[in-house]
């Protein structure tokens, strides 16, 4: 049968015209459900997004909107970070490109840190300095810990000396003119790029007026949403789904999702501990990546 209405014997471009017009007006329904209860600043927000995930991410806010449909008027309304309309900035990398989920619980609860994807403070620059690890890497102990981990892993760090004078040493190295060493905290975030990593929040937002808990639970339909879209994507094109990086409390928080079961996982302690810098899971995964060595395409 042609799909050209015009070619169409009479009878069928009248049931042509009548099943376009029924798919018109249910999507004009949709767009009227949804603007009333997504707000064009959250919408907006979308620019951000690869194309590829905004069917997703819209799927997504539906849900939240049918579990509350009060939730989204009243964020809109109200200040959370990331601030700027940075909201689905994690989703700038490729559904296609997705290898590993990193799960964070929520943004940092500073303006200046929070910057849309997890574990990435926006408020470091540089990773080195004269005398090891630069200040604000010291300052964030989950990142510290990350680092002394990748040192570990690519052979430049025993777990038996892993500060004072061995790291000194090593930023000395990293500093130096001509140095394979990566310098500055954006370049980490684009090696993981590279790697496939979508850097993903539990919760998309902070407030500092609202109990964290009480966001997390809002953004779960969410968080559903997107674990079974890249399921689903996944299984469309015939891979193995990407594999969920867990730190933590976060594994706890998954177990609850019905899409979490599609996943294979590596699970850790949270960076924060000593010990993640010896977890043997974290070295067999990142190991192999040399996250601090500049890459091919940086």
């Amino acid at each position: 049968m042609t799909s050209n209405p015009d070619r169409m014997p009479v009878f069928l471009r009248v049931w042509h015209a009548g099943v376009e017009r029924s798919r018109y007006n249910r999507d004009l329904h949709c767009l009227s459900i949804m603007s009333e209860t997504i707000p064009a600043s959250i919408l907006d927000a979308l620019a951000l997004a690869d194309p590829s995930w905004r069917p997703i991410l819209l799927a997504g806010l539906n849900a939240v909107a049918r579990a509350d449909p009060a939730y989204l008027p009243a964020l809109a309304d109200d200040a959370y970070l990331p601030d700027g309309g940075r909201i689905f900035a994690a989703f700038a990398q490729p559904l296609d490109a997705v290898r590993y989920v990193l799960v964070g619980e929520g943004p940092y609860p500073r303006p200046e840190s929070a910057t849309g994807v997890c574990f990435m403070d926006g408020a470091v620059e540089a990773l080195w300095s004269e005398k090891g690890l630069s200040k604000q890497v010291n300052r964030a102990t989950s990142l510290r810990n990350f680092m002394k981990m990748l040192l570990v892993t690519d052979g430049q760090l025993s777990l038996e000396q892993t500060s004072g004078e061995a790291i000194a040493q090593i930023a000395l190295k990293a500093r130096a003119t001509g140095s394979r060493l990566i310098q500055t905290l954006p370049e980490l975030q684009g090696n993981l790029t590279r790697h496939g990593f979508l850097l993903l929040n539990a919760s998309l937002v902070f407030r500092s007026d609202v109990p964290p808990i009480k966001d997390a639970k809002a953004w779960q339909p969410f968080l559903q949403t997107v674990l079974a879209g890249l399921a689903d994507h996944a299984d469309k094109e015939g891979k193995s789904p990407p594999t969920l990086v867990l730190w933590g409390k976060v594994a706890e928080l998954l177990s609850a999702l019905p899409a979490n079961a599609r996943f294979p996982k590596a699970i850790s302690e949270h960076p924060y501990n000593l010990s993640f810098i010896a977890n043997t899971a974290m070295h067999k995964l990142f190991g192999p990546m040399h996250l601090l060595r500049k890459q091919p395409g940086a």
